[in-house]
């Protein structure tokens, strides 16, 4: 049963083609789960534009919902010069309009971004995470045990440390298991977690 269902993502569909000195990109910083809302918004203005979105399932009550949502949240992509530019802040969704300095770059990477969509990879956002960030693990055994980044690898360790005996053990973990922690578990008697 769809919660959100999906809508549309890219306006036209060759607007990955466009040439990019006539349609150049700009990047809109969204309002707060307003990306749908701009898209909808730019598409009968004839405004260019990418929303790439995912689907996520979740199961409640024993029953299966599915959601698409974008991708990166808080942004959309969207082509054109001046013209577009102001109808796009007309919107009143917008917190703020992102230039975009290697107009090449970013074509290439957006295009190969559709190209993995249209394949039917399944896509998910990973959040990035730096050294000296908090996180969580979100999936596995360990589930809910916090820590801290100490280095950023494609796997990471947890390390947890008894500071009464100034001992650590350490097990590794698949980066997609970590997420940024909001706030430190609970309930983590003595002991001490570091993402290594």
């Amino acid at each position: 049963m769809p919660l959100l269902g999906r809508e549309l993502e890219l306006f036209p569909l060759d607007g990955l083609e466009l040439p990019e000195g006539e349609f150049p990109w700009m990047v809109a910083h969204a309002r707060s789960r307003q990306e749908k809302g701009l898209a909808r918004y730019l598409a009968p203005l004839g405004v260019p534009f990418y929303v790439p979105q995912y689907e996520k399932r979740v199961q409640r009550s024993g029953r299966n919902f599915v959601s698409y949502l974008p991708l990166f949240p808080g942004y959309v992509f969207f082509r054109g010069g001046a013209r577009q530019r102001q109808a796009a802040l007309r919107s009143n969704l917008i917190v703020r309009v992102l230039e975009v300095k290697d107009q090449a770059l970013l074509g290439r990477e957006l295009s190969q971004l559709r190209a993995l969509q249209l394949s039917g990879a399944a896509l998910a956002p990973l959040p990035e995470l730096s050294e000296g960030d908090s996180v969580r693990i979100v999936d596995g055994p360990f589930k809910g045990y916090t820590g801290v980044v100490l280095e950023g690898h494609t796997r990471l360790r947890l390390v947890v440390s008894i500071t009464m005996l100034r001992q650590s053990v350490a097990v590794e973990f698949e980066r997609s298991a970590l997420a940024p922690a909001t706030q430190p578990s609970p309930g983590r008697g003595d002991s001490r977690s570091a993402v290594a």
